[in-house]
């Protein structure tokens, strides 16, 4: 299944708002395992925000949050937030 067939799914399906919060709430999940399985200390990542991607240096992976050093600073971003540069 491609993802232009999952989103047309999605747009069809007669979910309840309760349904679709769930769904958006295991593809966080999803994000979060996939990001700690490969992102590790010393790893160039770009930081994901809403309008903008910020490069940074991963300094320690902990649970569901990494320590990245961004613009000379130490930031606590949740790993669902970070992608690996290339």
């Amino acid at each position: 299944m491609t993802l232009n067939q999952i989103q047309k799914a999605i747009a069809a399906g007669n979910f309840t708002t309760t349904e679709l919060n769930q769904l958006s709430q295991f593809v966080q999940g999803v994000k979060t395992i996939q990001s700690k399985s490969t992102i590790k200390p010393g790893d160039r990542v770009f930081v994901i925000e809403k309008t903008k991607r910020t490069p940074a240096v991963v300094e320690r992976v902990k649970i569901k949050k990494a320590i990245v050093i961004m613009r000379g600073l130490y930031y606590n971003v949740p790993l669902s937030m970070l992608e690996l540069a290339a």
